[in-house]
């Protein structure tokens, strides 16, 4: 599965005893209404994460891992994690920074024409 948006914060790598290594990167989605995901990178794959910064916008490779975890007291409880396994870097976009407007975006055009001003026309009100 993949997911593509904005890369909105990375964190720093965390080491356990065991010597298993995590780090985190919440990616903010592209669509409707953005959705911030926690993605995990481990062991390995942290490295990934090295040449990316927040702002650039990228398409990671995922997997959604589920575990059941048995409380003390006997009580069953599962978990998610969304584990990511490959990043690309999404072509042209560097960062939040707005250069250029984006696709699909114009600048209204400049009227030189004075706005409260009655117009000469046939419209009826």
């Amino acid at each position: 599965m993949e997911l593509q948006g904005t890369i909105k914060k990375i964190t720093d790598v965390q080491t356990f005893a065991s010597g298993f290594q995590k780090r985190e990167m919440v990616l903010l989605t592209e669509e409707q209404y953005p959705q911030p995901i926690n993605i995990e990178f481990v062991q390995d794959k942290v490295d990934l994460l090295n040449s990316c910064t927040e702002g650039e916008k990228v398409k990671v490779s995922i997997n959604i891992r589920g575990r059941e975890w048995t409380s003390p007291q006997n009580e069953v409880k599962y978990f998610n994690s969304i584990v990511g396994w490959r990043l690309e870097k999404v072509a042209g976009s560097d960062s939040f920074e707005p250069t250029q407007a984006s696709p699909g975006t114009q600048a209204a055009p400049q009227s030189s024409k004075n706005v409260f001003e009655e117009e000469d026309d046939d419209l009826p009100f």
